[in-house]
């Protein structure tokens, strides 16, 4: 049974952290074509984001209702800049922290949904026992904060404006910077990943598609369908080769299955030499991410953490 966004913002439970909980995907077929076989781009992602900009038909929050922002117990609330001219200050969350001379690993952790709530937070515990200092950073047009939805590619502007933040940090080791995110979260860190350079990345239940993403919640689809460039700067899918670090995609085997779209990434990516493995752990989609946390730490450790 899916939870209610209520109870999925009140963190009360491993489960709560759904993306889709409340969310009534569309009945009726999407008013866009959807490929079998998303394109192969030539370009790599960091460059075409260049010279590209999102036109949105829509300008609003979030499509998820959640409160304003507090500070869950052992966070410390920061505030970082994004945007094109960092006009935007969004709200993020820092585990506590001494800095020293022995520079610490780091999590750039990106949350599933399109809200941000304490139970997110109670999830990177773990993170933080192996030594590493975590950030849960939230997004434009979240909780009430400043920006517009867009998507996944605004968005993914924001956590690489959280990673320049997070490695800015007294007392961090920049050269062992880590990434990782469910859901809605690893579809950001996957195309975060092909943007800049991770020390590695952990993507948790991850989509890989805009087209069928869109498809499925056309509500949310806030920019212009009819401008197919916008769907493919919003599809890893597209851009395989352009992953900059060793990546390890992890699914549960009680959900969405790992499908041909989530091949091809990995074919394109294996392709140019990039380190991609992917792998499933017991639980549903919700229920695998403690299990997720816990071999992602193993992941960072095999490099370096």
């Amino acid at each position: 049974m899916l939870l209610s966004r209520r109870s999925m913002l009140a963190g009360l439970a491993v489960a709560s952290v759904s993306p889709v909980a409340g969310r009534v995907q569309a009945a009726e077929p999407p008013p866009f074509p959807v490929p079998e076989d998303p394109p192969q781009e030539r370009r790599d992602y960091a460059e075409a984001r260049k010279h590209f900009q999102t036109r949105l038909l829509r300008r609003g929050p979030s499509p998820e209702l959640a409160p304003p922002l507090g500070t869950p117990a052992g966070a410390t609330r920061v505030l970082y800049r994004s945007g094109e001219q960092k006009e935007l200050e969004l709200i993020a969350w820092v585990s506590e922290h001494a800095p020293s001379r022995e520079l610490k690993p780091a999590v750039l952790f990106l949350h599933g949904g399109n809200a941000t709530g304490d139970g997110h937070w109670q999830l990177m515990k773990p993170y933080v026992e192996a030594g590493f200092v975590v950030m849960l950073p939230s997004f434009r047009g979240e909780n009430g904060q400043m920006g517009y939805y867009s998507g996944f590619y605004d968005e993914t502007s924001d956590a690489l404006a959280a990673a320049e933040y997070l490695e800015n940090l007294p007392g961090v080791d920049r050269e062992r910077l880590f990434l990782a995110g469910h859901s809605n979260g690893g579809t950001l860190a996957l195309l975060a990943a092909m943007t800049r350079r991770f020390r590695a990345a952990v993507p948790m239940s991850a989509g890989v598609d805009a087209w069928r993403y869109f498809s499925r919640y056309s509500d949310d689809m806030p920019f212009d369908d009819r401008n197919a460039e916008e769907f493919v700067m919003r599809s890893s899918v597209c851009f395989g080769h352009s992953l900059k670090c060793p990546t390890l995609l992890l699914r549960g085997t009680e959900e969405r299955p790992f499908d041909r779209n989530h091949q091809l990434t990995i074919d394109r990516a294996r392709a140019v030499g990039v380190s991609i493995d992917h792998r499933l752990l017991p639980g549903s989609h919700n229920g695998m991410v403690p299990g997720a946390v816990a071999e992602s730490i193993r992941f960072f450790r095999s490099y370096g953490a």
